[in-house]
């Protein structure tokens, strides 16, 4: 997941710098939502490690 997230970064990142603006706010969007994710399922499997 995090993986994704810092693809569409960079995919992001390069197409900004290209001018491709609708193209790099969609990547960082999507970006945004994958690390979002990623923390929540990370938070999520540090509390059932510990409870086990």
């Amino acid at each position: 997941m995090l993986n994704y997230a810092i693809t569409f970064l960079i995919i992001a990142l390069i197409a900004a710098v290209l001018g491709f603006g609708v193209i790099a706010g969609t990547a960082a969007w999507i970006a945004k939502v994958l690390f979002v994710i990623f923390l929540v399922l990370f938070l999520v499997s540090l509390l059932r490690s510990r409870k086990a």
